[in-house]
């Protein structure tokens, strides 16, 4: 277990708004509770079904979504390792589904300022991963089961929970974004 740093913040899930207007472009967040997985192929499936006017097969509204796709459990684990992909393949996606109520997308990399602008509006943080640290992040989740699109093998959606999963703020609510000094 770590403990958290005095920089540090640990944060239960559900990430509510409250919460979400408190965090900094730059903070450091250990969180606890229930995330899902989604990449490229289930997002495209998400937003069809909300053009569509389908039900999602799950609830979005202050939910974190980690672009991720979970390698097999290893024997004896609870998870194999889990790490963020490049978020800006999700950029098409991203505002349609924060406007559905997700808290926060999880990911690498920086976002275009209009995604970042779109998530603002919506009420949604961008947080980011360190890439290249699936087998620490993979540590820090205690249960795994999917959830949707079984058939997407590793991007399907999973629910993860974790436990101080380290995450740094990267697009706040008021516009500031780690990857662009001009915000």
């Amino acid at each position: 277990m770590v403990s958290a740093a005095p920089n540090m913040k640990k944060i239960k899930l559900p990430l509510d708004r409250k919460t979400r207007e408190k965090l900094r472009a730059g903070d450091v967040v250990l969180l606890e509770g229930r995330l899902f997985t989604a990449r490229d192929q289930a997002h495209r499936r998400l937003v069809e079904a909300l053009s569509r006017g389908d039900v999602l097969p799950l609830e979005l509204r202050d939910e974190i979504i980690f672009y991720a796709g979970p390698t097999p459990v290893p024997e004896g684990k609870k998870s194999g390792s889990i790490g963020p992909t490049t978020s800006a393949r999700m950029d098409p996606f991203a505002a349609r589904l924060a406007e559905q109520g997700v808290a926060a997308f999880i990911g690498k990399g920086p976002r275009s300022q209009e995604v970042c602008r779109a998530l603002a509006e919506n009420g949604t943080l961008y947080l980011v991963a360190v890439g290249g640290a699936g087998a620490l992040l993979g540590s820090r989740v205690k249960t795994i089961r999917t959830v949707a699109y079984e058939d997407l093998g590793p991007e399907a959606i999973y629910e993860l929970e974790v436990e101080d999963f380290p995450v740094i703020v990267a697009c706040d609510l008021q516009g500031a974004d780690i990857h662009n000094s001009n915000s």
